[in-house]
């Protein structure tokens, strides 16, 4: 066998802080061939990416390493900023996981990949430009000349995350270093950046080290894996091994972590707890001196739904699509038109302080728990200040409740003096689902509660709701593109494109027999 571009060899990354020392990586031992795929999963704080980023230096200065990274003959761990410079960008690529805080927002698309061209291939600025363009036709933009002078702001999620592969593919590098390219995307989305990853390693000949903890995509993308918890490698083999003989207790885990089940059935003759009818949402486009509307963003048009008790609706689609905006209308925390009836009364021809009544009934849990949590408030304020606003309880009668609703999101009740940042990503959105449930409500709307956690944690969360709402009698509208969550988690689903409904039925007709080519292609790119 020919001998690994790429070997790590008892690779070790302590980070040195105030006097104590925090170990990051243990002894981590992998090799990389020319060609090869190789699967590094783990859940969050595993060490995958810490493993990544010491391979180009890129650690803060108070990280610490031991080991050998060995890149064609050369130690890179002994490597001179120089020497470095020279790898990086160069003869190892790297697309990171959030292009938009990746790429710099004060310059263009243009300006960013001609620099990379410019830096380590001394391309003129004419050829850079050429060869700029060239690269983002590669890496399937329509319009690239368009996008050109583009900033990173005005370009969409998965458009960024093409321009980012351009920027690491400008110098034909032998190795690619993929970290979570596709988390924050659609699944119809993820399929063409992997497909289009597929397509430029066989163009190219160059290795990927492909980082991810969604073990679903590892599958379909690796020929081998290695498994990390907890700053150790805990299993290595090719890819139908460890999926089909699992060795180690935490990949068991892992594997047995995908969302599966279905919620408990409810009986058809159940209230109604919400209907919209007609709901529309379109965004004024201004022009010219007097800023004239000349044009409409037409972000919701004339959806109708309802929702009953204990029921929950799966709310999917596209970025784009119309779902969030949806769901911030019924709450009337977003201009609309159209009507809206909570429990029969009507919500669209009241104001904001007419709704402040029955915004204890109406609760929301945001996708990003940890921007949606104030930095500065403690877990008890944060979880009651609900309770403070309507009125709800007394002192002594607060603080009760907000160690009940802990203690029902699986939160230990002494942790309530701490703040957000002392918690993970999993428990800040248990932090999240006990503010909304401590006021008791009838309908809670949840907006991509799970998109930002691991397999193993969606899960607990989404036992967690299900058991909540079998207990209190819960209504959802569940607001995702993560399909495999939608089925273990819905009653019906909704599925919408360009603002409108393309249909809508029970989770076993969505799943089983959809009627729209659309639903059949979001299914087929979700679980094929």
């Amino acid at each position: 066998m020919a001998s690994p571009l790429l070997e790590i060899k008892d690779l070790e990354v302590h980070f040195h802080q105030s006097g104590s020392i925090s170990p990051a990586v243990k002894s981590a031992s992998f090799e990389l061939h020319a060609g090869e795929t190789l699967g590094l999963v783990g859940e969050s704080g595993s060490g995958k990416s810490i493993s990544a980023l010491s391979i180009l230096q890129l650690l803060p200065e108070n990280a610490r390493h031991k080991g050998e990274i060995v890149f064609e003959g050369k130690n890179l761990l002994t490597a001179s900023e120089k020497e470095i410079r020279a790898v990086r960008g160069n003869q190892i690529g790297m697309i990171f996981q959030e292009p938009m805080t990746a790429l710099n927002p004060l310059h263009t698309i243009e300006k960013q990949i001609c620099e990379v061209l410019s830096l380590h291939l001394g391309l003129r600025p004419q050829q850079a430009s050429q060869r700029a363009l060239e690269l983002l036709e590669l890496v399937g933009i329509q319009e690239a000349a368009k996008k050109l002078p583009a900033y990173p702001h005005e370009l969409s999620g998965g458009q960024r995350q093409r321009a980012m592969i351009a920027m690491a593919l400008a110098c034909e590098p032998k190795i690619l270093i993929a970290d979570e390219p596709t988390t924050a995307l659609d699944v119809t989305v993820q399929r063409q950046i992997l497909s289009l990853l597929k397509e430029l390693q066989q163009k190219f000949g160059m290795a990927i080290l492909f980082i991810s903890h969604d073990l679903n995509l590892i599958q379909h993308v690796s020929h081998r894996i290695c498994v990390m918890k907890d700053g150790e490698m805990v299993e290595t083999g090719s890819t139908k091994d460890v999926f089909n003989h699992p060795k180690h207790p935490y990949t068991i885990e892992l594997l047995n972590a995908e969302p599966s089940g279905a919620p408990e059935p409810v009986p058809s003759a159940q209230n109604k707890i919400i209907e919209g009818s007609d709901i529309r949402v379109w965004f004024p486009v201004k022009a010219g001196f007097f800023r004239k509307t000349v044009d409409h963003i037409k972000a919701v048009t004339d959806v109708s739904i309802s929702v009953s008790e204990g029921q929950t609706l799966g709310v999917v689609g596209e970025s784009g699509s119309g779902k969030t905006t949806l769901g911030m209308a019924l709450l009337k925390l977003q201009d609309s038109e159209g009507k809206i009836y909570f429990e029969g009364n009507p919500l669209h021809s009241l104001n904001q302080k007419q709704c402040r009544p029955y915004r204890r009934q109406l609760q929301v849990v945001f996708q990003d728990p940890y921007g949606s949590l104030s930095p500065r408030m403690t877990i008890a304020d944060i979880i009651g200040e609900g309770l403070d606003i309507h009125q709800l309880a007394s002192n002594n009668e607060r603080d009760v409740l907000i160690i009940k609703a802990m203690d029902e999101v699986g939160l230990d009740p002494q942790w309530r003096h701490r703040y957000p940042h002392e918690f993970s990503g999993g428990q800040r959105q248990r932090i999240a689902i006990a503010r909304a449930l401590v006021l008791k409500p009838k309908l809670i709307i949840l907006d991509e509660p799970t998109s930002a956690l691991d397999r193993t944690v969606q899960s607990q969360v989404i036992e967690l709701l299900r058991s909540l709402q079998k207990k209190y009698n819960l209504s959802y509208i569940f607001i995702s593109h993560d399909l495999a969550v939608v089925k273990a988690m819905s009653h019906r689903i909704l599925v919408m494109k360009d603002g409108e409904i393309v249909e809508q039925g029970s989770t076993d007709q969505i799943f089983h027999h959809p009627q729209t080519g659309y639903t059949r292609e979001l299914l087929e790119a979700a679980f094929e």
